[in-house]
């Protein structure tokens, strides 16, 4: 059996090239070539014949294919007597997935693989960038970025992005990007790093993938480095904070709470949250979110202090739970509705926790009580215990109406009033409504029409206490008309 050996033939300048790759190169009679569309490829010492696999990439539609056909080929031949050398651009052990290919399935042939470093590209831009990569760099492949719908960047410290080698790769990157930084933030691309190309231009983001700032010519040789955000934006960051705030040396009052403590915050800026919504306040609801997830990051901290669970096991658990319960999207299951997607989820949480007694379990007991009768109804619709028709529920509430007319004592009042509103959180759920959204909009809307009712009085130096009930009533239609008007 032969050897595998595999150079790395650097960033592009032949002045980069090693001194041990070069020696490989001048003692071997033959090299394969991942592609020859590499600067140094012109450099290789002459006696060489030069093989690469550059009509893969032609034929196969998708790159995993290239790889495979590149690993399956090498390692034919690397089992001749004289073995292969395999030249890849930069350093073979960065950004190189055919390598990672190669020495997984020699480990299966007993192949033998001998790996020559090189310069990569990493060095170079650091170089033209003139910043130091243990500052925190992170090192990314473009077309995994591109892939992605959310980028898998820290935004708190800078990201080296390898191989935009297209525009069609720097536009996927750049929409995975702008799901987490500014449309308008500056970014650099370094062209042909360590070569006599070299090129360093500032582009903002949004224009990543416009005509004229990709060179297609050199775009092989392409990195895009993306700066930190210059503060904490990154959920690592607030850990941090919120760690510190609960060390020795840190707050007081934040080292006191407990899991139980904090339990009315928790719910009171659930609630804020929910009331920013209900205004239309995005600026609101921004800083109410902020506060909501402090809530949850001092839990979790509170919790890895004591041994119990750390954060890794609150995302992992989540996202594991999302994926299992989405099999039409990380799986072959087929859904055509909604309706369809919720009476699987239902099916699909039963068999993942067999010991639950009812599928009302697990409904918040602290729910408002409206919001609770409506996550009831729900509930069981999703194993079809519901009416048939919006009919038969606006029958159930003119019935429950007349049995609470009908009711005499104080208790079978309350019954009745209780069935009544159940079963209207239930109509509200036939009407597409949410019940407790509903209730809140016309709180508001009573609160408002009644401060303008008030503010007439006032104009008028009336005391409401004072008028009668059809004299408030006029104040009141006139409050309703006026915001009629202003829409």
């Amino acid at each position: 059996m032969g050897t595998i050996t595999i150079v790395g033939l650097g960033p592009g300048d032949e002045g980069q090239v090693t001194r041990e790759a070069w020696h490989v190169l001048t003692e071997a009679s033959e090299v394969w070539l991942r592609t020859e569309r590499h600067p140094t490829v012109k450099r290789l010492p002459d006696h060489l014949d030069v093989h690469s696999f550059d009509l893969l990439y032609d034929k196969a539609e998708r790159f995993a294919d290239v790889y495979e056909g590149i690993v399956a080929d090498l390692v034919d031949l690397g089992s001749r007597p004289q073995g292969v050398v395999y030249g890849v651009p930069g350093h073979p052990m960065v950004g190189e997935a055919t390598v990672s290919g190669i020495l997984r399935r020699a480990r299966e042939e007993g192949l033998r693989v001998r790996v020559i470093p090189g310069l990569s590209f990493v060095e170079p831009t650091l170089t033209a960038l003139e910043v130091d990569a243990l500052d925190g760099m992170q090192i990314l492949d473009a077309v995994e970025v591109a892939a992605a719908h959310h980028p898998p960047i820290n935004p708190d410290f800078p990201a080296l992005v390898g191989q935009l080698h297209s525009r069609s790769v720097a536009s996927g990157v750049k929409l995975a990007l702008m799901n987490e930084y500014p449309d308008e933030l500056e970014v650099v691309l370094v062209h042909a790093a360590g070569t006599q190309d070299e090129r360093v231009e500032s582009h903002v983001l949004y224009q990543l993938d416009r005509p004229g700032v990709m060179d297609e010519a050199s775009a092989h040789l392409t990195t895009l480095y993306v700066p930190s955000l210059g503060q904490v934006a990154s959920f690592e960051g607030l850990q941090e904070t919120v760690a510190r705030l609960r060390s020795p040396g840190g707050c007081p009052w934040d080292r006191e709470q407990t899991h139980e403590s904090l339990r009315p915050g928790l719910v009171e800026e659930a609630y804020e949250a929910v009331s920013a919504i209900d205004r239309g306040d995005l600026d609101g609801l921004q800083e109410e979110l902020g506060d909501l997830l402090l809530q949850i990051v001092l839990q979790t901290q509170i919790a890895t202090e004591g041994g119990v669970f750390k954060m890794p096991d609150v995302i992992g658990g989540i996202d594991a739970k999302l994926k299992y319960r989405h099999p039409h999207v990380w799986g072959e299951k087929a859904v055509k509705d909604t309706g369809e997607v919720l009476q699987n989820w239902e099916m699909l949480k039963r068999a993942e926790k067999v010991e639950r007694e009812s599928i009302l379990d697990g409904v918040p007991a602290a729910l408002p009580a409206l919001q609770q009768a409506y996550t009831y109804g729900a509930r069981v619709a999703r194993v079809g215990f519901d009416w048939s028709a919006v009919a038969g529920v606006r029958a159930k509430v003119r019935e429950e109406i007349e049995e609470l007319e009908e009711a005499s004592s104080l208790g079978r009042k309350e019954a009745e009033l209780g069935d009544l509103l159940f079963a209207v959180a239930n109509w509200a759920r036939w009407l597409g409504v949410e019940p407790e959204t509903a209730l809140r909009s016309a709180n508001a809307r009573f609160a408002r029409r009644f401060a303008s009712l008030e503010r007439q009085a006032r104009e008028r130096n009336l005391d409401i206490a004072d008028l009668s009930i059809d004299e408030l009533d006029t104040f009141w239609e006139t409050a309703k008309e006026r915001e009629a008007t202003a829409g």
